[in-house]
């Protein structure tokens, strides 16, 4: 695998292990750009103690999680509560749904099992799973992370279940000044690749292109000759609904590792 990236530019567009991502880029003989398209993730911290007060108070019938980053920061906080224990409980008497294998291994950890799992790593793969159970009348607590999950939410509300969401963090959009920079460099063609970690930082790459008249034009250089990298099929599902049809993803481990693995791959099957 070693320099498989020699001669490409990667822009990495994630805040987070951004310098991890570079350090595997250019071990792999390539360059790294960092253009984060995503703002700083805060936690709610007030918010979210009174929705786990309510939670543990109250446990719903159903627990539908959707990030093991999410359900990790809600033990966080539990923790500064002396409440653990309360919101272990609150699961035990819960039927318990995950997307994604991280957070199947969050659960796992604290001896959990999930009763309804994802077929795919994907929302759709949930809802598959969701939908062989009764939900009409249920109460839900739908845990979210950084980012609203319409689709879901409207999904179960369509089922007649109680949503209440738990939302520990909160993605803020980057200044416009990176945005332009990320954007003039795909426009530009001065990288042959862009890799997205989170769905939101394409919808803020695409919002910023659209206020600017360029959205086409983006789409455009990505059918062309820059690659759009996705961590795994949540991010790849968000390029391809704003148009963006050539996106190369990990197609099990989505780890941001793998996906500049992947890329490397792709690069040299595609030969260019």
């Amino acid at each position: 695998m070693a320099h498989r990236l020699t001669g490409k530019t990667i822009a990495l567009t994630g805040p987070r292990k951004a310098e991890d991502m570079a350090k595997i880029v250019e071990k792999m003989g390539g360059t790294a750009l960092i253009r984060p398209a995503q703002g700083t993730v805060f936690l709610d911290d007030v918010e979210t103690r009174k929705s786990l007060e309510e939670w543990m108070a109250s446990p719903p019938a159903w627990t539908i999680l959707t990030t093991g980053m999410g359900l990790d920061a809600l033990f966080g906080i539990a923790a500064g509560m002396n409440a653990e224990h309360d919101l272990l409980q609150a699961l035990r008497q819960s039927h318990v749904a995950a997307r994604g294998y991280k957070t199947v291994n969050s659960l796992r950890k604290r001896g959990l099992e999930p009763l309804v799992r994802d077929d795919d790593g994907s929302t759709s793969g949930l809802i598959r799973g969701l939908a062989e159970h009764h939900l009409q009348g249920k109460e839900a607590v739908l845990q979210l992370h950084g980012d609203p999950a319409p689709k879901l939410e409207a999904w179960l509300q369509e089922q007649g279940a109680l949503v209440r969401r738990v939302l520990p963090y909160r993605h803020i959009p980057p200044e416009a000044e990176q945005l332009e920079r990320l954007l003039d460099d795909i426009l530009q063609q001065a990288i042959d690749a862009a890799a997205f970690t989170s769905a939101p930082q394409i919808r803020n790459l695409a919002e910023y292109a659209r206020s600017k008249g360029k959205l086409e034009d983006m789409v455009l250089a990505f059918q062309g000759p820059v690659v759009a990298a996705a961590v795994g099929k949540i991010t790849a599902q968000a390029l391809l609904e704003e148009g963006i049809t050539r996106v190369v993803y990990p197609p099990e481990d989505e780890r941001m590792g793998s996906m500049i693995v992947e890329l490397a791959r792709y690069f040299q099957s595609a030969n260019i």
